[in-house]
């Protein structure tokens, strides 16, 4: 009986010292599983399968994986699948979203300096508003996005803006008078109007096409690509080239998304985004020009071509009132880097 209880006292020694060594062997060999995990981040925007916002979020999502070898997986939400850019912002304040490519117009609600891109007839083109931001301007505007928990990445091209309505053809500022305008929830773009004699209401870009289509309000303003891309001719046929501003579309990482990366992959994102915004504003541009061509063509729409000197004249006001806020100086300093 002695022996019997040795040889399994013996058995059961074996038996859990084997086990022991395979646990020891499992914790002390590399995390192969764990270091093979992907950083998974999403990247959220409001903008419609073929937009070049839409193009250039799912390029980018492709150019990281495929550059970062898998360590990063972007997946895209577009056309406000998270929900409008406000939310989104607060999604990224909050670490709950990674990237957005978000409007300025609801992004200067925390940075009130970039609503003052959008300067009434600032800039000729947006490839001189993009240029704007690669230097002086632009640092400044990181500094100031940093300290509210926030990363620009790049900025996008949102396009030079044009008036469309349902009621008449607008060539001079005093056409203005009476039309309800649509406009994003953007201060600049609301002084423009209001000083042109317009009313403004602010309405979901979501909700638009219903609002234009129910006459809540007559008109909007928007680039031609986003026009197109929520089919608003359809409900505003007259179309104005009046180029009154300019707008980016910011994209912004939240500081916590930003530091689960290291340098190389930092690297890796900061590339990626270099080239899809270059990438992005040469769709943008064509796009708009195409588009141009095919509403000119449209005999169910009427595109004039209006006074701009009329519409710089009248405008100039907003230019005094903006330089009065308390980021004056950074306004001047933004006339003077556009040459104005």
């Amino acid at each position: 009986m002695k022996d019997q209880s040795f040889n399994m006292t013996r058995r059961a020694f074996l038996r859990n010292t084997a086990l022991v060594g395979a646990a020891t062997a499992i914790v002390g060999a590399p995390a192969i599983v764990g270091a093979a995990d992907p950083i998974r981040l999403t990247f959220g925007h409001g903008a419609s399968p073929g937009n070049p916002r839409s193009v250039a979020a799912d390029k980018f999502a492709e150019l990281v994986k495929e550059r970062s070898g898998g360590a990063i997986n972007v997946t895209v939400a577009g056309s406000a699948q998270l929900g409008d850019d406000a939310a989104m912002l607060t999604s990224l304040r909050t670490g709950a979203l990674a990237i957005s490519a978000n409007s300025q117009g609801a992004t200067s609600a925390i940075v009130p300096e970039l609503a003052a891109l959008g300067l009434p007839f600032l800039v000729a083109d947006s490839a001189a508003g993009i240029k704007l931001l690669q230097g002086k301007i632009g640092e400044q505007l990181r500094a100031k996005f940093e300290a509210v928990g926030l990363v620009p990445l790049g900025y996008w091209d949102n396009g030079i803006r044009h008036l469309t309505n349902s009621k008449r053809a607008v060539k001079v500022p005093d056409d203005l008078k009476g039309l309800k305008i649509r406009t994003p929830p953007d201060p600049m773009t609301i002084d423009i109007f209001q000083t042109l004699g317009a009313a403004t209401a602010q309405i979901a870009f979501a909700e638009l096409y219903v609002a234009l289509q129910q006459g809540v309000v007559d008109g909007q303003e928007n680039p031609l690509t986003n026009i197109a891309a929520n089919k608003l001719q359809e409900v505003n046929k007259y179309i104005s080239l009046t180029g009154h501003k300019w707008e980016c579309n910011p994209v912004l990482m939240s500081k916590m998304a930003w530091g689960r990366l290291d340098a190389k992959l930092k690297t890796v994102v900061q590339e990626a985004m270099a080239e899809v915004s270059a990438m992005q504003l040469e769709l943008s541009n064509s796009a708009n020009a195409k588009l141009l061509t095919e509403y000119r063509a449209n005999s169910n729409l009427v595109i004039s071509d209006v006074d701009v000197p009329a519409f710089r004249q009248r405008t100039a006001s907003v230019y005094d009132k903006w330089q009065e806020k308390p980021f004056g100086s950074f306004v001047k300093e933004l006339r003077v880097a556009a040459g104005g």
